[in-house]
């Protein structure tokens, strides 16, 4: 337990720095930064990593039963347009209120699915369980609100926010709510793909931490045919093909590949952390996995300065949702060891 816990946390911080090395990419538009990323991460990564990582590759995924594929490659395909969602509420409103507005969502949905599934646990489990749930909805209500006190205080210091690449934050903290709601499809493909392709892996002598890449190679996949889609119109649409021939290039690609490895490292991390959890593992694991990638978008959004003309009250109003969420997990992890 203790393992997975930590592995979960680790996951997180990795999780919540993926996006970071976008802020110094140099000549390039939202379109181009974000297509690459995808590209690299749902793609390039996932298959070489699995390929060569998952002995007995062909057979494992090839026996695979077509149930499971449908259920992980539908949810997959959810998640793969709240992800190209978060993108855009990152690029509209920062790191940290991306993160924290995205993730709480995440949480805050997360939490309640195992009822849909599993029915209602028992009276005292349930209770702290929905205690721990309002707690990490203040949470989210006051990151949003931080949010829109922070776009006041820019406004009002007279910065133009249009120059960064951002619009309205109201606009941003909308994508980053509904691209939480659809992104929940992670974790049910997770469990979906989880038990066979644990036992399958163990046919072929595949070392545990493996469970982890396997889970991710159908999961990426389905997720990125929505985004490879999106991105060939947004860059045809907008003409920003020739913005790829920059000097700048090669620089790029490097600060996006480490994105893409980060995103995907911490996705496969976390699947492997699932599976030390047992039962809890989508619950309470991916409810530490996230609030741990909060925790440090929030830290990064601060050393880049992303609230550096917000007053204190807004600051003030952020930490505060940070910490409500923090508290909620962790009562929601407490409701678990009463069950």
């Amino acid at each position: 337990m203790t393992t997975g816990i930590l592995l979960a946390i680790f996951a997180g911080l990795m999780l919540g720095l993926y996006a970071l090395p976008e802020k110094f990419t140099k000549d390039f538009t939202y379109e181009n930064t974000w297509s690459l990323f995808f590209l690299l991460t749902m793609f390039v990564v996932p298959i070489i990593a699995s390929v060569t990582l998952i002995d007995g590759f062909a057979d494992v995924f090839g026996n695979m039963p077509t149930a499971i594929w449908i259920k992980m490659g539908l949810t997959s395909f959810l998640w793969g347009i709240g992800v190209m969602m978060w993108s855009k509420a990152i690029n509209h409103i920062g790191l940290s209120l991306g993160f924290s507005l995205f993730i709480g969502t995440v949480i805050l949905i997360g939490s309640l699915l195992p009822f849909v599934v599993d029915g209602l646990p028992p009276n005292n489990v349930l209770l702290f369980i929905l205690l721990g749930i309002l707690i990490v909805l203040i949470g989210v209500i006051l990151n949003g609100k931080a949010g829109l006190m922070r776009e006041k205080d820019e406004a009002e210091e007279k910065v133009d926010i249009t120059s960064t690449g951002k619009r309205s934050m109201t606009t941003g903290i909308l994508i980053a709510v509904i691209g939480g709601l659809l992104a929940t499809g992670f974790s049910y493909a997770n469990a979906a793909g989880a038990p066979y392709l644990t036992e399958a892996l163990k046919h072929y002598d595949n070392a545990d931490w493996i469970t982890g890449v396997a889970v991710m190679f159908p999961i990426f996949i389905s997720g990125g045919i929505v985004m490879t889609a999106y991105f060939l119109w947004q860059l045809s649409t907008k003409k920003a093909w020739g913005d790829f021939s920059t000097p700048a290039f090669t620089k790029n690609f490097f600060l996006i590949l480490i994105m893409a490895i980060f995103h995907y490292a911490a996705s496969a991390l976390f699947g492997y952390a699932a599976s030390k959890l047992g039962a809890s593992g989508n619950t309470v694991g991916y409810a530490i996995f996230n609030t741990s990638a909060v925790a440090t978008a929030i830290v990064s959004g601060l050393m880049t300065k992303e609230w550096v003309k917000a007053s204190p009250r807004a600051r003030g109003a952020l930490f505060g949702g940070l910490a409500c969420m923090i508290i909620g997990i962790i009562i929601i992890a407490y409701s678990k060891s009463l069950g």
